[in-house]
């Protein structure tokens, strides 16, 4: 039995099309929800919206400082790992929870997979980053979603044995629900019907930090000059972002996180994005949508050489002139290869394959 383990929204869009796979082949998984996001707008609605079967476990860990995290998420897992004896532990993305069911699992020796191994920024300062080494570290099993990622992984050692290039599962789930969604009464709801940008920002380097925030504001009051701007904000970051004043900018509208439907019918039929989420660096890519990335390094290079993304920080003006040259211009990129709705298959396919061996 093999047991997957999710804690935030982005690990649910990654998990969907993973367990729907083995759930088709009879290989139903045990899902662990660590809780790490327990909000509903963050968390509970996105098992619904996808779909997905309820967690057959929710530890409901919470929030809290990176040890502090770290550390209950340690504790609660070991027991889960203790109680159900799994004989494989698979990850997915770079939350806090997928370093700690790593490094319990392996010290318990599971073998873990790492859904979305080898995306590497370069940057430490960033958590994910961290994370995101480690785990690749002490995985035996390493999916990959872009060509990039193996030679990451064989640098830092990583036997080629166990790198699998199979795609990107959360491009999956988009697929599966792009054509479902009616933007129209979404975007009546929220009063975004003519052309508009959306916003999401919740990293450390954009909203922890007073001068970052009231940059990243300034930068977005700017855009709200040239269009409006909807702002589904993250909780993390918020007090210091209206502190800096984003909730008083004319023509920028503050809401609380939406459901993946929702966001997907914004996404799918914004003017631009502006973000620092690395999965909707991705998704915009995959709809054509312009992306400037508050940030100045990614994870994810294939969305700027391949898609439609952008880096542009969060200096104002550099923001500015970027936003300008999208305006001016037109959609494009290219999909990257085996973004093409069949990554879940193909790592359901090699798990199962794994265990009958």
């Amino acid at each position: 039995m093999h047991l997957h383990i999710v804690g935030a929204r982005p690990n649910f869009m990654k998990a969907a099309p993973v367990v729907d796979q083995l759930d088709k082949i009879g290989s139903r998984p045990k899902l662990v929800h660590t809780g790490q996001h327990y909000d509903e707008k963050m968390s509970g609605v996105f098992f619904e919206e996808l779909g997905m079967p309820e967690p057959d476990l929710n530890l409901g860990v919470g929030s809290g400082s990176h040890a502090q995290q770290t550390a209950a998420l340690m504790v609660a897992l070991e027991e889960v790992f203790v109680d159900l004896g799994p004989e494989r532990v698979v990850v997915y993305g770079d939350i806090n929870s997928t370093l700690a069911a790593t490094v319990t699992a392996s010290k318990m020796h599971i073998p873990v997979a790492h859904v979305e191994a080898g995306l590497r920024s370069f940057d430490r300062r960033m958590p994910e980053e961290v994370n995101r080494v480690v785990t690749d570290s002490l995985s035996d099993l390493h999916f990959t979603t872009s060509p990039e990622a193996k030679d990451h992984l064989l640098a830092e050692g990583v036997s080629e044995d166990g790198i699998h290039f199979v795609g990107n599962p959360m491009i999956d789930t988009l697929l599966r629900f792009r054509d479902t969604v009616d933007p129209a009464p979404v975007r009546k709801e929220y009063g975004v019907e003519k052309d508009f940008a959306l916003v999401t920002v919740h990293r450390p380097s954009n909203v922890d930090d007073p001068a970052a925030a009231g940059a990243l504001v300034e930068g977005l009051r700017r855009v709200s000059q040239r269009l409006p701007v909807l702002v589904p904000l993250h909780p993390r970051g918020r007090a210091m972002l209206e502190e800096q004043g984003l909730g008083s900018i004319e023509g920028l509208k503050v809401v609380d996180p939406v459901g993946y439907l929702e966001f997907l019918a914004l996404l799918a039929s914004a003017r631009v994005v502006l973000t620092d989420s690395g999965g909707i660096q991705e998704e915009t890519t995959v709809l054509g949508v312009p992306c400037l990335t508050l940030r100045e390094n990614t994870e994810r290079p294939i969305t700027v050489t391949m898609g439609s993304n952008r880096l542009v920080g969060n200096k104002p003006a550099v923001v500015e002139s970027a936003l300008d040259e999208v305006l001016s211009g037109a959609k494009g990129g290219k999909v990257p290869p085996l973004w093409d709705g069949q990554a879940g298959k193909r790592i359901a396919d090699t798990l199962v394959s794994l265990e009958s061996s």
